[in-house]
């Protein structure tokens, strides 16, 4: 993708030592140690990663990304940031919604310094830290969530409340096709990449 780079790990150098830092002040602020952290979350009567993170904040008190990272460590077979192949493919597998994909992906490969980070329920993008993410919805529409707030183009919409993508991205917009990756679209991502 022209502009943009695949790092091994999807995440970049600064989202790897902000997560560095999430396990270092851990057990500083938990006083509970990783291991501990790890046994909690098997303990967890919920077998999909999104329930057990709800459980882990509703239960225990941790926050998105410290549940995050909890889960990461204690099921790593779930949680492959760095094999993206696999994950696109499951997660878009309607042509429909690939197309738009595409299409998001051709945009984005106009900007410099991104960073592909592909997960197991979303598409996301970031330069420094998290500016665009997209994931497929039923009869082979996008949403798509930019790093900026709904304001910034009157076709936006807030920011739905169960997006498992990052708080950065206030503001979101459904495509319906390829075509609606338009100039307005690249604006609005061109706004998300200054911001991020």
């Amino acid at each position: 993708m022209g502009g943009s780079k695949e790092k091994p790990s999807g995440l970049t150098e600064r989202q790897q030592k902000w997560f560095a830092s999430v396990q270092a002040s851990l057990q500083r602020d938990t006083g509970k140690t990783i291991e501990e952290w790890v046994a909690i979350a098997r303990a967890c009567p919920h077998d999909k990663p999104r329930a057990r993170s709800d459980w882990l904040r509703e239960h225990h008190g941790l926050g998105v990304n410290r549940a995050a990272h909890v889960l990461s460590v204690a099921f790593p077979s779930e949680m492959r940031w760095d094999d993206a192949g696999p994950l696109r493919a499951a997660l878009w597998k309607d042509p429909a919604s690939e197309a738009i994909l595409q299409a998001i992906e051709k945009a984005v490969a106009k900007l410099s310094d991104v960073t592909l980070g592909q997960r197991k329920t979303y598409t996301a993008w970031s330069r420094k830290v998290q500016m665009t993410a997209c994931r497929p919805i039923k009869g082979g529409h996008v949403l798509i969530g930019f790093a900026v707030t709904p304001d910034a183009d009157p076709r936006l919409a807030p920011r739905g409340k169960s997006e498992s993508w990052g708080d950065r991205l206030k503001g979101q917009l459904l495509l319906t096709s390829p075509a609606e990756v338009d100039a307005s679209v690249e604006a609005l991502l061109k706004q998300a990449w200054e911001r991020s």
